[in-house]
């Protein structure tokens, strides 16, 4: 296509990292395009942006990801719009790839996985990368999902490593506002049912440096808060694992509890423990608590286990697949009491601005 491309990159409050984002997209193969970071006023990207020759757009006082873009997009005027995050390692033809998908008057959007970078990553963030790219359990996340085809349909692009029409987002009138941690969500499914069509290149891959665990513990429980409310914005966005998701917590606390119960009643008693055999059945409650705990860790563990080795992060690794099933968990339980908050929210009629996981 070779249309004019705009790169809009949200920072706020990590101006060192956003100093080599910039630098691998001042040092994109691709000529026609522009660079724009969107944040708050005062912010220290402002002077970072500004010192490699970037324009900087005050963000307006913007409290979400989406709000700051919409700002973006208005203060530009590009044939295709690109966005990224202040915390990547851009290749060289990032941009070149997507672009030439859109000479296709099928491709209102397209965009490809992104993953960890294995050689600038500590353990855990090798650990959370696996993790978010299991085959099986992905808590809400989207970032190791790599097509089958060079060119695939997808419902849903990345955030992070995703590209547009201008006119398709001027279509559907930008971003939900307010919106956060699903804002890339809400936006893809107002596209689709508008009958634009999204797509993903397996081969244009970006470098997404993971949080620590605790500030992913936020970031995923936000996942589950925000995409519960927008259920009831758009009812399609509604799926059964969410539901799934938000049993999770009560399920453990009732097998722990039920552990504790039958651990206190004779459930433990030697070496009774441990004869399984058909012909102790039944073998009462109090045995049946203290051996169903320790039963669903050890098939959690092993699905887990299961879903890191098959899935596509390039950390995968013994060590990063044995440790998994301990983000694996916490990505769980904090997407489940997500999902609940957000229930709870809904019922008692507060649903709300979203609050953002970064201080603005």
């Amino acid at each position: 296509m070779g249309g004019s491309v705009c790169v809009i990159v949200p920072s706020v409050g990590n101006h060192v990292e956003l100093g080599i984002t910039i630098d691998g997209l001042l040092a994109q193969t691709y000529s026609n395009l522009d660079i724009v970071v969107v944040g708050p006023d005062r912010d220290e990207g402002r002077r970072v942006s500004e010192a490699k020759g970037v324009k900087y757009i005050d963000d307006e006082g913007s409290r979400t990801r989406a709000d700051a873009c919409n700002v973006a997009l208005r203060e530009t005027e590009s044939e295709l719009v690109f966005f990224t995050d202040d915390d990547v390692i851009v290749p060289v033809d990032w941009v070149e790839k997507l672009v030439r998908w859109f000479d296709r008057d099928d491709v209102a959007g397209v965009g490809g996985p992104n993953f960890a970078p294995p050689d600038e990553s500590t353990l855990w963030q090798r650990v959370i990368d696996v993790t978010f790219c299991s085959a099986i359990f992905t808590a809400g996340t989207n970032y190791g999902k790599v097509g089958t085809r060079e060119l695939e349909e997808v419902h849903q692009l990345p955030g992070v490593n995703s590209a547009y029409r201008r006119s398709a987002l001027e279509d559907v009138g930008g971003f939900d506002d307010g919106a956060i941690g699903a804002e890339d969500v809400l936006l893809d499914h107002r596209l689709r049912i508008s009958g634009h069509k999204l797509w993903t290149d397996r081969e244009s891959v970006i470098w997404h440096r993971r949080r620590n665990l605790s500030r992913v513990r936020k970031q995923i429980s936000n996942y589950g808060l925000v995409r519960t409310l927008a259920s009831e914005r758009y009812r399609e966005l509604h799926h059964f694992t969410h539901t799934m998701v938000a049993l999770f917590p009560p399920i453990v606390l009732l097998a722990f509890g039920f552990f504790i119960w039958g651990a206190n009643n004779g459930g433990m008693a030697w070496p009774e423990f441990w004869d399984i055999r058909v012909s102790t059945v039944p073998i009462g409650f109090p045995r049946a608590g203290v051996h169903t705990l320790p039963t669903l860790i050890v098939l959690y563990n092993i699905i887990a286990w299961y879903g890191a080795a098959k899935g596509n992060s390039p950390s995968k690794d013994m060590l990063t697949i044995f440790l998994s099933p301990i983000v694996t968990f916490t990505l769980h339980w904090n997407y489940g009491m997500g999902v609940l908050r957000g229930r709870w929210r809904r019922l008692s009629g507060r649903s709300g601005l979203q609050i953002d996981d970064r201080s603005r």
